[in-house]
C-alpha cells in the first residue's frame, strides 16, 4: 500500500513538472522575437521578474531542511523554473533598448535576491520546525496565489473584447493541468501550503478554458464573416 501511495505521490509530483515545463519554455517564442530584432521593443521585464521570485521562494520550501521530509519534485520544478527566468532576464538586459530600463531590471534584480535572501535567513535565523516549514509556506502560498491570479486581467481583456488571441489555448491548458497535479501531489502529502494554491490554479485555469471555448467561437465566427477585401 505504501509503496503504491509513493508513485501515485511521484506521478502526480511529476506530471506537474512536465506541464510546468511547457509554462516555462512559452515565452520562446517572444525571446525568438527579441534575438531577432535584437531589442525587447514594448515587451515588459516584469513578470519574469517576479515569476524568478515566485520560483525561489518555492525551490526554498521543497528543500528538506524547510519542509519535513523534503518535497524534491517541487524543488526540481522551481529550481528548472529559476533558471529559465534568469536566461529570459538576461536577455531582456542585454538587449533592452535603453541605458535606463536596463539599470531598472538589474536593479529590480538586486532587490529581488535581497527579498530571498532575508526569507531565506529569517527562516533559519528566527525558526525551528515546525514553525520553519509554517513560514516559508505561507510565504509561497502567498506568492503561488498571486502568480495564478495573474491571468485575472488577460481574462478581463477576453470578456470585454470577444477575442481570446492574447489567451492561448494551450497555455491556458498546461496551466489548468500543471495546477491539477501539483493540487493532487499535495493533497497526497496532506501538504496545506502546496494543495490550497494549486486548487486555486485548477479553479482558475478551468475558468480560461471555458472562456476560451465560448469566446473562441465567436472570434472564429467573427473572423469568417468579416468581409475579403479584393
Amino acid at each position: 500500500m505504501s509503496s503504491l501511495y509513493d508513485i501515485s505521490c511521484f506521478a502526480a509530483g511529476l506530471a506537474g513538472n512536465i506541464f510546468a515545463l511547457a509554462l516555462f519554455l512559452s515565452p520562446v517564442p517572444t525571446f525568438k522575437r527579441v534575438l531577432k530584432a535584437k531589442s525587447t521593443e514594448r515587451f515588459d521585464g516584469l513578470p519574469y521578474l517576479l515569476s524568478l521570485l515566485n520560483c525561489c521562494i518555492c525551490l526554498w520550501y521543497g528543500l528538506p531542511w524547510v519542509s519535513d521530509g523534503g518535497r524534491t519534485l517541487v524543488a526540481t520544478v522551481n529550481g528548472t523554473g529559476a533558471l529559465f527566468q534568469l536566461a529570459y532576464i538576461s536577455l531582456f538586459i542585454f538587449y533592452a533598448d535603453s541605458r535606463s530600463t536596463r539599470v531598472k531590471i538589474m536593479g529590480l534584480l538586486v532587490l529581488e535576491a535581497f527579498v530571498f535572501a532575508l526569507i531565506a535567513h529569517a527562516s533559519i535565523a528566527f525558526f525551528d520546525q515546525p514553525l520553519r516549514q509554517l513560514f516559508v509556506g505561507s510565504v509561497s502560498m502567498a506568492s503561488l496565489i498571486c502568480m495564478s491570479a495573474s491571468p485575472l486581467a488577460v481574462m478581463g481583456l477576453v470578456i470585454r473584447t470577444e477575442c481570446v488571441e492574447f489567451m492561448p489555448f494551450y497555455l491556458s491548458l498546461s496551466t489548468f493541468l500543471m495546477s491539477a497535479s501539483f493540487a493532487m501531489y499535495g493533497l497526497l502529502l496532506h501538504d496545506f501550503f502546496i494543495y490550497f494554491p494549486n486548487g486555486i490554479g485548477v479553479i482558475l485555469g478551468a475558468m480560461q478554458l471555458v472562456l476560451y471555448a465560448y469566446y473562441s467561437r465567436k472570434w472564429k465566427a467573427s473572423e469568417s464573416s468579416a468581409p475579403l477585401l479584393a
